[in-house]
């Protein structure tokens, strides 16, 4: 049995069982029985404890994590130097290792690589940004949770960026399936070296294939340094060409060819995700520069052997069209100037000339050169027979996506979207059917997955299924009241419920029992609520009233608290606040708790965090049509986003709410509304939005007005209608009074003998006669 199972150290952390074991040192599973939460404790290897150098990689791993807090990096609550034992005190993830679920899954999905990648770039970015390089970042250092939630952990042999640089008189270090070629040469390395390894990882993620592998370890690395992996998209064809070109650009062989930032890399990402057809054009097709090098070379006479294995090569490269190094020699990159073709190109001009220039050797050298004409020409005509036969398949190709694509409809991204709202805006052209509902943190009766993905063609009729969120699990909360706090604590655990305990004198609750609960026993709440749980300290606890200490400094707040019999804890967060001012605390001030009770301290880490803010939107009833709102965010340094609402139907859809994620307090955001089937766009308003608070206010709205400046409200045309003619009858009857009227032009009937002169008499409507004098009527005859 291992002898540090069942130690405690320091008399609080208890050692449970042996979960991993390292290079450096052995992992453990334990319990903080002061705080009673399960932890990881690092502890380094005997062996090691006295060796100088790896006392100091030791403490340079706690030293680079306690600078470090981001949700994708494993927290570190302790550490723990003596002359006996050395051990970091971290965050216990019950889940498994990224490699675990290669190993499982073989070859992931590019949504799944591409979600759990962006994951690890954004811890490395916070890493980096605090001068820290990880250096071995490798599928067994990423820890995964059943959510899909990634962490990455192990920063054993992470360094500052800022001291000097290694040399290559230094070991190399790190996992060579996934080191970087200067790490391997034991050159200087920085972040872009673990931007390679990141790289490297996307590259088996996506393949199911190491890019390089052998049984020799020296050999892998060499080959990291000099070999061209195969190109992803020969292995896998379903990655997309814009994912495959991210994935070599991470991983050039030289460091000023990488990324040069991880945000650069998620940039690239994030854009991939937007459009999945995108192309970077950091890499060019090489069929074109084959075939046009195939045809300059088809009426040439072959000099040498090596001319054989150059058209070889070329037949090979034809039936796998991977960037593979020739057999002459190979380049060091995809990037400009190392292409394949070009490498074919160079291996062949070195070998043209040599040992052609002796007289002596002409007769020879014509039968050699006869003996090869025939496999040279077979080659050569393999090689266009190939090109032509995958020519016709692309084309083919084209035409069957065209007719698609013309026949077709685009499907639209329903994720989010309310069902019935879905159902009422597409169910003319598609049938949706409800495959499942499940669980999850979307609102309920939103589409959580489509069985046709967004983007794709489809035909009026195709059955699309959905998923549909029931939205958050609940569960109800135990009876806690005179529980034991441990039985309540099991409990909770097993309803998926978090908790903290305050403790309190209570003179009819004996100690360590619960007095009661926040929310109360029997309280339906959502999975992951977190529980007060008030537990009794007996009956004389001396009682302190919590004062505030928003706003000092950590330093300060600790002091005080000590002052008063308090134990602190705190926990570093993004903020608005200068880096080491208390922005927020448990419990609030004014709470009454007991002496030695633990508080906790929500420190500012300097980051700014990032919000949300919802607009609502509300449309007119009578707009008619396909419109979508694109809002133009400009922040407090002048940087500017976009973000757009999709697809909205009216009037089918009443109104929006739109979800805007991003950082800042005071961010100006402009609405403009545009007509998706004329194009017309018109500005629909504009808003000041406070990250940090979760609001927005309308610096001006006029909807309506949007709505009609687009054309959104149809317009019914006026219609005339003329008087019907007048019968015979009419015609001929004339009014049985003023027989002096004559007739006049156009059907009136002109009275001479009137004080004011002539009076018109013309037809009216329906048949009757009639003529006004300032505005009244002074005559009229009906028939």
């Amino acid at each position: 049995m291992d002898k540090n199972i069942g130690k405690k150290l320091d008399g609080r952390y208890e050692i449970t069982e042996l979960i991993g074991v390292g290079g450096m040192a052995e992992v453990y599973k334990g319990v903080d029985v002061i705080d009673n939460k399960t932890v990881a404790i690092k502890i380094l290897k005997k062996e090691f404890a006295e060796n100088e150098e790896f006392l100091r990689r030791f403490r340079n791993e706690s030293k680079a994590i306690a600078v470090l807090s981001h949700p994708n990096i494993v927290k570190i609550y302790d550490v723990g130097f003596s002359e006996k034992i050395q051990y970091i005190v971290m965050e216990y993830i019950d889940g498994i290792t990224l490699k675990e679920y290669i190993e499982e899954e073989k070859v992931l999905t590019w949504k799944d690589t591409v979600h759990f990648v962006i994951q690890i770039l954004r811890a490395l970015q916070h890493a980096h940004d605090k001068g820290i390089v990880h250096r071995d970042i490798k599928p067994q250092n990423i820890m995964m949770f059943t959510d899909g939630t990634i962490k990455v952990m192990d920063f054993g042999i992470a360094k500052f960026a800022r001291e000097e640089g290694k040399t290559a008189t230094d070991q190399a270090i790190g996992s060579v399936h996934y080191i970087s070629p200067e790490q391997a040469s034991g050159n200087v390395t920085d972040a872009k070296s673990d931007i390679y390894s990141v790289g490297a990882m996307m590259y088996e993620m996506l393949t199911g294939k190491k890019p390089f592998d052998s049984d020799n370890p020296v050999a892998i690395a060499v080959m990291h340094m000099h070999d061209i992996p195969e190109r992803p998209r020969a292995i896998n064809p379903d990655i997309p060409d814009g994912l495959e070109e991210i994935v070599l650009r991470a991983m050039e062989k030289a460091p000023e060819d990488r990324y040069q930032t991880t945000a650069e890399m998620i940039s690239d990402i994030e854009a991939f995700k937007a459009d999945p057809s995108i192309s970077f054009g950091y890499y060019t097709e090489e069929g074109d520069e084959e075939e046009e090098l195939l045809d300059s070379n088809a009426g040439t006479e072959v000099q040498s052997e090596s001319r054989q294995e150059v058209a070889n090569a070329y037949a090979a490269k034809a039936k796998a069209p991977v960037a593979a190094a020739a057999a002459a020699g190979a380049g060091s990159g995809y990037s400009s100037g190392g292409s394949v073709s070009q490498r074919y190109n160079d291996a062949y001009t070195d070998n043209y000339d040599d040992g052609y220039d002796d007289d002596e050797d002409d007769d020879d050298e014509e039968e050699e050169r006869s003996s090869l004409v025939v496999p040279v020409l077979t080659a050569v005509v393999v090689v266009v027979i190939i090109v032509a036969v995958i020519f016709v398949a692309t084309m083919l190709s084209g035409l069957l996506r065209n007719s698609a694509n013309k026949n077709g409809k685009t499907m639209p991204d329903l994720y989010g979207w309310d069902y019935n709202q879905a159902y009422a805006a597409y169910s003319g052209d598609i049938k949706f059917e409800i495959e499942s509902q499940e669980y999850n943190e979307a609102d309920e009766g939103t589409i959580i997955k489509q069985s046709i993905e967004k983007g794709a063609v489809f035909n009026k009729g195709d059955v699309c299924k959905v998923v549909i969120s029931k939205g958050m699990e609940t569960v109800e909360v135990p009876h806690v009241r005179d529980v034991n706090v441990e039985l309540v604590k099991t409990q909770l655990k097993e309803r998926g419920l978090q908790f903290t305990v305050q403790k309190t004198s209570d003179a009819e609750i004996k100690p360590n029992y619960v007095i009661k609960s926040e929310p109360e026993e029997g309280t339906e709440v959502h999975k992951g609520t977190t529980v007060v749980l008030y537990v009794s300290m007996g009956a004389n606890a001396e009682q302190i009233t919590m004062e505030d200490y928003i706003g000092k400094t950590a330093e300060d707040a600790a002091i005080l608290a000590g002052y008063k019999n308090l134990n602190v804890k705190t926990e570093p967060t993004p903020s608005y606040e200068k880096e080491g001012i208390v922005v927020d605390q448990e419990p609030k001030k004014g709470t009454k708790i007991e002496a030695g009770s633990e508080i906790t301290l929500y420190v500012s880490d300097g980051t700014i965090p990032n919000g949300k803010v919802e607009i609502d939107l509300s449309f007119p009833g009578e707009a008619n049509g396909r419109f979508s709102i694109d809002f133009i965010l400009t922040d407090e340094k002048n940087k500017t986003k976009a973000v757009s609402t999709g697809t909205l139907v009216c009037p089918e859809m009443s109104g929006y709410s739109l979800p805007i994620e991003g950082s800042g307090q005071s961010v100006r955001a402009t609405a403009i509304l545009s007509n998706l089937s004329t194009g017309a766009k018109a500005n629909y308003g504009s808003y000041t939005l406070n990250f940090a608070k979760g609001t927005y206010t309308t610096d001006s709205e006029n909807a309506w007005n949007a709505f009609e400046q687009v054309g959104a409200f149809k317009k019914e045309e006026p219609t005339t209608e003329a008087p019907p003619p007048a019968t015979t009858q009419q015609q001929q009857e004339q009014p049985t009074q003023n027989d002096d009227r004559v007739p006049g032009v156009n059907g009136e009937w002109n009275r001479p003998n009137t004080p004011d002169g002539w009076e018109d008499y013309q037809a009216g409507i329906n048949g009757n006669w009639e003529t006004q004098e300032d505005g009244q009527t002074v005559w009229k005859w009906f028939n």
